[in-house]
């Protein structure tokens, strides 16, 4: 038994290796990082110059807020419109399921640097496709990108539709695990329609919709590629820069690395937080 761990071990080193060099020691390192002063030539130990900045910093806040903000808003709507096309797309009565699941999986698929220059073209104030619609009922054209929240409903529309599909296709394999005898004595007891879906099918779901929200979190908090490449880094004026953005301006832009590792370090604790209380609010009542 002993040989055969050895031997086990043996073939996993190499990966072992490759994960502690790009992943564990990149992890420990930004922690390490984030207790130094990077603005001084050599860097030096200074635990209050980046966390002592952050608690006073209102750009920090200010994308705080926005990432919140996004977050109370979009994962809901992005949850409950995915509930309702897993639904959908469920039913019986839907022909050619298979091509509908790969159309609202596709915007998955879809680079971002292509889906973020589409949405671009069709919110575009004087040329854009969604101002012309707007003009045809009579309503007047939307300055999308110059207002902080135009501009923001234009994000959270983006993250929404992008993600939506691949929320839908998770709810999906989770409506196909519930019991057809479930629905079945329900039937047969005179449950509604409507009653079935909220006291079995929503209850039943449970488990993968507390999964799609944390997932959600965990990407909202990291959300990076729509502000920079629609909203042109997170503009106007700041008003979509979420804490991914702020990370890589502090990082990338400033390189002051120092404290982008205290906005990646807190970053990462409340996308835990949230997401442990997501779960926690989850839980079957025992």
């Amino acid at each position: 038994m002993r040989l055969r761990n050895r031997s086990a071990y043996g073939f996993l080193a190499p990966y072992l290796l490759v994960f502690a060099a790009f992943w564990i020691w990149p992890v420990v390192n930004s922690l390490l990082i984030s207790f130094q002063n990077t603005r001084s030539t050599p860097w030096k130990v200074d635990p209050l110059f980046n966390w002592g900045r952050l608690v006073h910093d209102p750009a920090f806040y200010n994308a705080l807020k926005n990432t919140l903000l996004i977050l109370v808003i979009q994962v809901p709507v992005m949850i409950a419109l995915a509930t309702v096309m897993a639904v959908l797309l469920n039913s019986p009565m839907l022909k050619a399921r298979g091509l509908f699941r790969f159309a609202f999986f596709a915007p998955v698929v879809v680079g971002e640097v292509a889906y973020s220059a589409l949405f671009r073209l069709m919110f575009n104030v004087e040329f854009g496709v969604i101002n012309k619609l707007l003009g045809l009922v009579g309503l007047p054209a939307i300055a999308w990108f110059s207002e902080t929240p135009w501009a923001m409903t234009l994000l959270i529309i983006a993250v929404t539709w992008r993600w939506a599909g691949y929320n839908a296709i998770l709810i999906l394999a989770g409506l196909q695990a519930i019991p057809e005898d479930v629905y079945e004595a329900a039937t047969l007891d005179r449950v509604s329609k409507l009653r079935q879906f909220l006291h079995i099918t929503l209850p039943l779901l449970r488990p993968i919709i507390v999964f799609c929200i944390v997932l959600s979190v965990i990407g909202t908090m990291q959300l990076f590629a729509e502000p920079f490449l629609i909203t042109n880094r997170g503009g106007p004026g700041g008003g979509t820069e979420t804490l991914g953005l702020f990370l890589y301006r502090q990082g990338f832009t400033s390189l002051n690395f120092g404290y982008a590792s205290a906005i990646a370090y807190t970053m990462a604790g409340l996308a835990a937080l949230i997401s442990l209380l997501n779960m926690r609010l989850g839980r079957e009542p025992q």
